[in-house]
């Protein structure tokens, strides 16, 4: 007798291998749908973080360089400035003084312009002016080294000759040309004769 296979229980077979095969697969899930849509959407977030990142970077770097460029510019000019200071500094230092002089000079050709003057009024006129330069003189710290008597200080005086006194050696005898200091600094030092040490 022979065996025959029935097809419908080969068709019902196979149907039931489709079904076992389809309990073993892992069904996807809603969640991970979404989670997989989040992440994307992460991803695109941060990219766009980081486009506004870097042109807030862009940004501040121009304008810190543009802030550079005005200091600098700013730091010439500065210089520029204080170079011309210091020329004109230079250039009219002596404009005060010079402005005191001025009244000097109106005194000296004044008393020039005198006709058939005496010699004692230009005595009196010579006078007047020496006292206008002296307070020229005071106003502007110049002062007279008119060292008779005291004792020699190469510092202050220029030794012209030594002569044989009855004062200490090395004492200032007598004052060829005064000289004069403008504050502390000597721009001119007394031409004096100086005492020399007695011989023994």
């Amino acid at each position: 007798m022979q065996n025959s296979q029935n097809p419908h229980d080969t068709q019902s077979g196979e149907s039931e291998e489709l079904l076992d095969n389809t309990k073993n697969e892992t069904p996807v899930t809603d969640d991970e749908i979404i989670r997989t849509s989040v992440q994307d959407d992460n991803g695109q977030e941060q990219q766009h973080d980081l486009g506004l990142l870097l042109k807030e970077a862009e940004r501040k770097a121009a304008e810190h360089h543009d802030a550079w460029l005005r200091a600098k510019a700013e730091t010439e000019n500065i210089r520029r400035r204080a170079q011309t200071d210091v020329s004109n500094a230079h250039k009219y230092a002596v404009e005060n003084f010079s402005t005191e002089l001025l009244t000097v000079m109106d005194s000296l050709e004044a008393a020039l312009a005198v006709e058939n003057a005496t010699v004692e009024n230009f005595k009196n006129g010579m006078e007047l002016t020496q006292k206008q330069l002296t307070t020229v003189f005071d106003k502007f710290n110049i002062k007279t080294i008119d060292p008779t008597g005291e004792k020699f200080d190469p510092h202050l005086h220029q030794a012209m000759c030594t002569v044989d006194s009855e004062l200490e050696p090395n004492t200032v005898v007598q004052v060829m040309q005064k000289g004069y200091q403008l504050h502390d600094r000597v721009i001119r030092p007394a031409l004096v004769m100086v005492s020399k040490a007695k011989d023994a």
